[in-house]
């Protein structure tokens, strides 16, 4: 159970549903697709049962940290070198899908160049012997924005802005390598405590690389290249709905939108499903940000609204770009006076 206002899985970001809601959480019907269905006792074993084992011959597995709708996450020792790392055993759902793991196998080795402490690399894809595949990346010890957020509620301009400039580091390193992250969102920015930092926070982007796939709706797909989508919905920019091809600002867009939420608790484009969140953002304007919270500075929201701009090319064109913008909405706050929360 999660308590209001949460609204993914802290995992995986698979959206969360309503307790109350009996058709959302009725049991797959028969043939239905099979990343819903669920592991058999036997896949349950050798998934969900690993800690105290020896995975393929390297990675002592220690403990599980959490488990999704695409993995189970365990915190292990890697043998040969000696280091803590993090374990994602990726779902048989996955692998039953040759394009699937060929994007993944393609995207895991672009993911390895990543070298930024704002940016989280995959240190290796393996194959186990008997087939299961699992990602190993570096362990850190934090939490999620999004646990963040819904203990704590929406963020101050001073705590909000040093963590956003931070992702726009990590992502401009991704960028210039040629990775687009496509699926930014508070589940998938880790928040490590580092004391010694300013403020003693490092936010790190993870998951590079492991957007998910998901089938679009019937009115959804009217609107797509393929009727697929990958990504979270909530979060994706207008051009990613539509199946075009993406670049860095896409990854603005998405960024806009995260940020509108650290700042007010609420998305921009509201609905009472992702897809109508999705299918508003095509049609119209965001939500204003101050009429949600009337403290927050014009020169925030406007550059909110900027990242959200339909056309790519009206949103900042670099993360380097929204990093300064940001920075500029930082020094007029302490210039005016102090941050309040």
């Amino acid at each position: 159970m999660y308590a209001a206002p949460a609204r993914y899985c802290v995992n995986d970001g698979s959206p969360l549903v309503d307790a109350a809601d009996d058709d959302a959480m009725a049991p797959p019907a028969a043939g239905n697709d099979p990343d819903t269905l669920p592991l058999t006792p036997e896949e349950s074993d050798r998934y969900a049962a690993l800690a105290g084992t020896v995975l393929d011959g390297r990675y002592e597995v220690d403990r599980r940290m959490g488990e999704g709708g695409m993995s189970y996450v365990y915190r292990a020792r890697d043998l040969e070198t000696e280091r803590v790392v993090a374990l994602k055993i990726l779902l048989p759902r996955l692998s039953r899908d040759p394009a699937a793991v060929e994007r993944l196998r393609r995207e895991a080795v672009i993911a390895e160049r990543l070298n930024h402490p704002n940016a989280c690399p995959i240190l290796r894809l393996g194959e186990t012997s008997d087939r299961r595949l699992y990602l190993v990346m570096p362990f850190l010890e934090g939490e999620p924005l999004s646990e963040r957020e819904a203990a704590h509620g929406p963020f101050s301009v001073a705590e909000g802005i040093p963590l956003l400039v931070q992702v726009c580091h990590g992502l401009k390193h991704a960028h210039d390598l040629g990775i687009v992250h496509r699926d930014l969102k508070p589940e998938n920015i880790m928040l490590v405590l580092e004391g010694e930092r300013e403020g003693g926070v490092r936010a790190v982007v993870m998951d590079f690389g492991l957007a998910k796939q998901r089938r679009a709706g019937r009115e959804l797909a009217k609107l797509t290249a393929t009727g697929v989508v990958l990504g979270t919905p909530e979060f994706m920019s207008p051009e990613q709905i539509r199946g075009k091809p993406l670049d860095g600002r896409s990854d603005v867009y998405a960024l806009g939108v995260l940020a509108f939420e650290l700042f007010t608790g609420q998305l921009p484009f509201p609905g009472k499903s992702a897809q109508e969140t999705m299918i508003a953002r095509l049609r119209g304007p965001p939500a204003r940000l101050r009429d949600l919270q009337p403290e927050l500075p014009a020169k925030l929201e406007a550059l909110i609204l900027r990242c959200l701009a339909i056309d790519p090319a009206e949103r900042f064109q670099s993360m380097e770009e929204l990093a300064e913008a940001l920075e500029g909405v930082a020094a007029t706050r302490v210039l005016g006076g102090p941050f309040e929360r």
